[in-house]
């Protein structure tokens, strides 16, 4: 017997539902809790479509409000990360810098950042004297970069700046080699 298509269009942000009153629960890794549209089977087998206006990053204990009424509470699951922390305030921040100019997504606390286990990274952050430990732990980046990040596209001032930049750059480039053209001509 074919029932309407469960769907879930509203995120209750952890803490400000009961979470006893759960009638399913659903355990994601990171990727998984960060989409717009999605179809999802929870642990007890409630089959439903995460239906958002836009992608979200859904947090560990959030729940899923059901079109039937119902709630399906996130977990985050833990995920293989690395800790990050510096020499003080000023040394986190450096390598904050670093991390964020490779667009890598990370969780930023006061006195250290998660991010997903890399060696590549984990030798970069070593060689910016960084102390690193492994952990396992379910990781909820900074949405705001890393969700415009996503939509890049729809950023017109974003992606304006980024190609004027680098218009600008060829542009000057052909200035410098203009001899080179001529002989190619």
């Amino acid at each position: 017997m074919m029932t309407d298509t469960l769907t879930a269009r509203e995120v209750l942000p952890a803490g400000t539902w009961d979470d006893s009153l759960a009638a399913d629960f659903i355990v994601l890794d990171y990727e998984a809790r960060h989409r717009r549209r999605f179809r999802y089977i929870a642990r007890g087998g409630t089959d439903f479509v995460l239906d958002l206006a836009r992608a979200t990053m859904l947090r560990h204990g959030d729940g899923l409000k059901l079109s039937d009424g119902r709630i399906v509470r996130i977990e985050a699951v833990p995920e293989p990360l690395m800790t990050v922390r510096g020499k003080g305030a000023l040394d986190l921040l450096r390598l904050a810098w670093h991390i964020g100019n490779r667009h890598l997504p990370a969780e930023i606390h006061e006195d250290h950042i998660l991010l997903r286990r890399d060696g590549v990274i984990l030798e970069m952050l070593l060689g910016l004297g960084a102390e690193v430990d492994v952990v396992d732990a379910p990781f909820t980046p900074e949405g705001g970069a890393y969700a415009g990040h996503d939509h890049g596209d729809h950023g017109h001032g974003h992606s304006h700046g980024h190609g004027h930049g680098h218009d600008h750059g060829h542009h000057d480039h052909d200035h410098h080699h203009g001899h080179h053209h001529d002989h190619a001509h």
